[in-house]
């Protein structure tokens, strides 16, 4: 049983601090395992030179996780991130970004993630992660 899109942003909404809800991260997607979150563009999460800041990126990557997780065990529930690795291969400016996470392994302590963050309308990655999680 995955989340609806509807159930995912209650997730966002109930279980995350103030500053990553200031994201404006929006759930576009669910599946059994994975989860496609749409990160709007503001010029409040640029960095000089105008291109989106690797920490809101990786932000989106880590909720996105969360998401994902959560979809793959039917509901949400208690889980820390372990590692989270990132590479930022191209600036976005001026686009929402689509984050599209999707577990690779579901154990009963453990799951691990893989993360494509792609500017909306391109066809290659502005940032890929990887994550690990502990699940309670």
């Amino acid at each position: 049983m995955t989340l609806t899109t509807a159930e995912a942003d209650k997730i966002l909404a109930d279980n995350f601090a103030p500053w990553v809800q200031a994201l404006g991260l929006s759930v576009a997607e669910t599946g059994e395992r994975h989860a496609v979150l749409r990160l709007p563009w503001s010029g409040q999460l640029a960095r000089e030179g105008g291109g989106l800041s690797g920490q809101a990126l990786m932000a989106a990557a880590d909720t996105a996780s969360v998401i994902a997780v959560s979809a793959a065990r039917g509901g949400f529930g208690p889980m820390t991130t372990v590692q989270q690795s990132t590479t930022f291969q191209r600036a976005v400016t001026g686009q929402d970004v689509l984050v599209h996470a999707r577990v690779t392994k579901l154990g009963r302590r453990i799951a691990f993630l893989d993360i494509t963050l792609t500017a909306e309308g391109e066809e290659e990655p502005a940032a890929h992660a990887t994550t690990v999680y502990a699940l309670a």
